[in-house]
C-alpha cells in the first residue's frame, strides 16, 4: 500500500511575541518590572527635558529677533543721520569753495594791483 500524503496535525505553537516573553522570564525574571519601570522613568525624564529644550529654543529665537529688530532700526537711524550730516558738509564746502576762474581771476587782478 502506498502511503498517502495528508497533512499532520498542527501542534500548538507558541506565537514569536510569547516566545520573546518566555525568553525574557527566563533571562530576566522578575526583574523585568523593575527595568520596564526604569525605562519609562527615563523615556518621560528625556520627553520632559525635550519640551524644556525646546521651549529654551523658541524664547532664544525670539529673543534674537527683537535683538535683530533692534539693530536693524539702530543701524537705519544711524545711516540716515550719516546721510544728513554728509550732506550738510558737502553743502558746507560748496558755499565755502571758489571756483578755479573766479580764483584766477583774483590772482590776476592781485598781481596787476602789486606791479603797479
Amino acid at each position: 500500500m502506498a502511503k498517502k500524503n495528508t497533512p499532520q496535525d498542527p501542534q500548538p505553537s507558541l506565537d514569536s511575541s510569547s516566545k520573546i516573553e518566555a525568553i525574557k522570564n527566563l533571562i530576566f525574571g522578575e526583574n523585568i518590572e523593575q527595568y520596564d519601570s526604569q525605562f519609562d522613568t527615563l523615556k518621560k525624564e528625556i520627553d520632559k527635558r525635550k519640551k524644556e529644550l525646546e521651549h529654551y529654543i523658541d524664547e532664544v529665537r525670539n529673543e534674537l529677533m527683537q535683538s535683530i529688530d533692534s539693530l536693524s532700526t539702530d543701524v537705519n537711524i544711524r545711516i540716515t543721520d550719516l546721510e544728513d550730516n554728509l550732506q550738510a558738509k558737502t553743502n558746507a564746502l560748496s558755499e565755502e569753495k571758489l571756483d578755479r576762474k573766479t580764483l584766477g581771476k583774483l590772482l590776476i587782478d592781485l598781481g596787476e594791483k602789486i606791479s603797479s
